[in-house]
């Protein structure tokens, strides 16, 4: 009997069980999807209250300046300008003739009179030059003589009076030259001064034209200055001047000369002043200031932070009236250390000393002004103020 194998048992085949907890997480998802996109569409579903209408722009206000009132005021139109002071006469007193100086009463820096005694030189060759020619004129005389008698007699001829007449005038002209060599041995003050230089010294031998002393008269001074061609009209010979050295001195001058013909390097014209100096207490050389009225007109005065320009580049001055700006084109007839005076304003006018940089012509404005304040006062206070609004 043949032996079979047993049948192997049957394999169930493999099974797998889904987790009941394993498909929460993504119901989760889905829910917060449907709630989303729920929460989207509610506006489309229920449209919420419309937004309130913006409120309507509102214009901005006019700005703000600070005004001061001006009031025109007569005042006394000057020239100036800087010049410096030069003695009325400078001269170097020289000697005319050689010699020996064998006396000089006079020092450097002491005054001398017209005439006074500057040097004297030593006088034995002229001497000796001046008894020569008049020996020599003296033979010359009796040669002319001779000829003479000879030629009315018709022994001489008529050439030899002639050369003996030609040999006493240059015997003549040898004295005259000799005498005038002996007066020049003695060297005089021209004018009246103050000996600047003593180039010579007593017991030195000088040449002819050498200098002996140097002589300036300070009294009067002459202050030269230069006058552009622009304010030549107003400057003539004989108006008074005030002219403030640089010492500290105040003298009160005259012009005496104006040029007729301009430097071809400046155009200006020179001028001078003239002005009294007792004793020379001034000294030339030194520079001063020279102010010249020539007239009179009604300015304001106002500061020169307040002066602007237009478009077309002329100076002016802003001011307010009836709310809005006016630009006066101004013409500057003075100036001093903290202000000017200027022409072109109305007699009374409300200027703008703070803000004028912002406003244009025309334009409304809203003045404000510091009442009890004189104008100094007010654009003195503006001045930093507008200084701050500047910064950004």
């Amino acid at each position: 009997m043949t032996d079979h194998p047993a049948p192997a048992a049957q394999t169930e085949p493999l099974r797998f069980e889904t987790d009941r907890g394993a498909s929460r997480s993504i119901w989760i998802a889905v829910a917060l999807v449907v709630a989303l996109i729920g929460w989207m569409g509610s506006g489309i579903i229920f449209p919420g209250e419309a937004p309130a209408a913006e409120t309507a722009a509102e214009d901005p206000p006019p700005p703000s300046v600070m005004v001061t009132r001006s009031a025109a005021e007569p005042v006394t139109l000057s020239f100036r300008a800087e010049g410096q002071a030069l003695p009325d006469r400078d001269t170097d007193v020289i000697a005319e003739t050689a010699g020996t100086v064998i006396e000089m009463p006079f020092a450097k820096g002491d005054r001398v009179a017209p005439g006074d005694l500057l040097a004297r030189l030593n006088s034995s060759r002229a001497e000796a030059a001046l008894a020569q020619a008049r020996a020599q004129r003296l033979n010359a005389q009796r040669e002319f003589d001779n000829a003479t008698q000879l030629f009315d007699r018709g022994v001489a001829t008529r050439d030899r009076l002639s050369e003996a007449r030609a040999a006493l005038a240059t015997a003549e002209a040898d004295v005259a030259s000799a005498e005038e060599a002996m007066e020049n041995l003695v060297v005089e003050a021209p004018f009246a001064g103050r000996i600047e230089t003593l180039p010579a010294s007593q017991g030195e031998y000088v040449q002819s034209g050498s200098t002996i002393a140097r002589i300036v008269d300070n009294d009067p001074l002459t202050v030269a200055i230069q006058v552009p061609q622009q304010a030549l009209s107003r400057i003539s010979e004989g108006q008074t001047a005030q002219v403030n050295f640089i010492t500290g001195q105040t003298r009160e001058g005259r012009v005496s000369f104006v040029g007729a013909a301009a430097a071809s390097e400046t155009r200006t014209f020179l001028t001078e002043i003239e002005v009294t100096n007792p004793g020379g207490e001034i000294p030339a050389g030194i520079s001063a200031q020279v102010t010249i009225p020539t007239g009179d007109a009604t300015a304001h005065r106002v500061t020169p932070s307040i002066i602007s320009l237009d478009e077309s580049g002329q100076l002016g001055v802003k001011t307010v009236e009836d709310g809005h700006v006016a630009f006066y084109p101004i013409e500057i007839v003075k100036t001093e250390i903290d202000s000017v005076w200027v022409t072109g304003l109305v007699e009374q006018a409300e200027i703008i000393t703070v803000g004028q940089g912002f406003v244009r012509d025309g334009e409304e404005v809203r003045s404000q002004h510091a009442e009890g304040e004189t104008q100094e006062d007010t654009e003195s206070s503006a001045i930093p103020q507008a200084l701050a609004e500047d910064q950004p």
